[in-house]
């Protein structure tokens, strides 16, 4: 198997299956990335085993060798980054027998070991499948919105991942820690039904594909596997977390009766002001309203204080409340709107942040105590 390509045309794909692949893996095969060619085409493959992101790239005949077609698997970050070294025309070939690449380029001449292209992982085949299309600038939005709510290393396992919901019009795509959720929503005229759970890793991945176009992603979803053809030349594949996702609905207060509405970018400011002395493990801040008044405070272990006044529109009663400071700005640094509205109960009660005109999106978080 032999090929050449320019240097810019090998990159980006490189570095978007690169992505995938994990320093520390229990199989020597998953290390690697499936190199193919086939009907001048050059096919690139790369999965932990739980995602999986393959795409393609048109070769000229004249860059092909007699014997053009072939695959075997390349070490995916060692290629990348010989890769992206050399100078711009690449020229590869496999040896099977040898189980070795050579890469060559200039006066530069590289030997990689190969692994057998049997041994790689075949790709999920997708059963029964539910089908939709979403433009990628609305899915990269709906996936910005709520992948900060994400649990890390939870035992709930099922909180590791992002609910993905079709029904009654709309599309949700939830995720939450058991401490805020973040919930976001956009019209969506389809047939179809779907609710599942993508993992993290998916939804990072994910994100650095999608582009802001109005371009079309086409999902197929099953019971296990959801898969997102990006283009007729890029598709990222993935397990679905088997699990109970808690019933969202029941999360979002009914009916605060406390209504702030804010500048967006002063809240962020002050927040930050205030944060920088809160306490350094639980990161709470206290949060006063009074008529048309915010007064956003903090204090640490070292008796240091920190006061922040800001002008809001609000009429009602005084209340205080206390949050972790940091889940407050995640979702204030989402709000794309000019003015943030939050709303509150009671001092016991999760506040409900949303935007201007905008019920789509809604971040909850819950109160703690100072």
């Amino acid at each position: 198997m032999y090929f050449e390509i320019k240097r810019k045309e090998l990159l980006t794909p490189l570095k978007m299956i690169t992505g995938v692949v994990e320093q520390r893996q229990t199989m020597p095969i998953l290390a690697n990335t499936l190199v193919r060619v086939k009907d001048n085409s050059l096919h690139f493959t790369a999965t932990d085993a739980e995602v999986e992101i393959a795409c393609r790239l048109p070769l000229e005949s004249g860059n092909l060798g007699t014997d053009n077609d072939g695959e075997t698997t390349i070490g995916a970050r060692k290629f990348f980054d010989i890769c992206k070294s050399l100078p711009d025309s690449v020229m590869i070939q496999v040896h099977k027998e040898e189980n070795q690449a050579t890469i060559k380029a200039g006066k530069s001449k590289f030997k990689l070991q190969t692994l057998p292209a049997e041994d790689f992982p075949s790709s999920p085949q997708i059963q029964e499948q539910t089908e939709f299309r979403l433009s990628q600038h609305e899915l990269k939005n709906l996936l910005y919105k709520t992948s900060f709510c994400i649990a890390t290393n939870d035992v709930r396992y099922y909180l590791t991942g992002l609910l993905l919901e079709i029904g009654d019009g709309k599309i949700s795509i939830v995720g939450t820690d058991g401490h805020r959720m973040a919930v976001a929503q956009h019209d969506f005229d389809s047939s179809q039904t779907a609710k599942v759970i993508l993992p993290r890793k998916a939804v990072l991945e994910l994100s650095k594909l999608l582009t802001d176009s109005e371009a079309d992603v086409k999902v197929l979803v099953d019971d296990n596997h959801i898969r997102f053809e990006l283009s007729d030349s890029l598709v990222m594949s993935s397990k679905l977390i088997d699990g109970n996702f808690p019933d969202w609905h029941t999360v979002i207060p009914a009916h605060p009766d406390k209504m702030v509405v804010a500048e967006t970018t002063a809240l962020k400011q002050s927040l930050s002001r205030a944060s920088i002395l809160s306490n350094e493990k639980y990161k709470g801040v206290r949060l006063a309203l009074a008529p048309n008044l915010l007064t956003i405070s903090a204090k640490n272990t070292y008796q240091e204080e920190a006061e922040e006044i800001m002008e809001v529109e609000y009429s009602g009663e005084e209340l205080e409340i206390g949050f972790n400071g940091a889940y407050l700005l995640d979702a204030i640094n989402v709000i794309s709107t000019k003015m943030a509205q939050l709303a509150f109960t009671d001092s016991n009660s999760s506040c409900l942040i949303t935007e201007e005109d905008n019920e789509d999106n809604k971040f909850i978080i819950m109160p703690m105590r100072l």
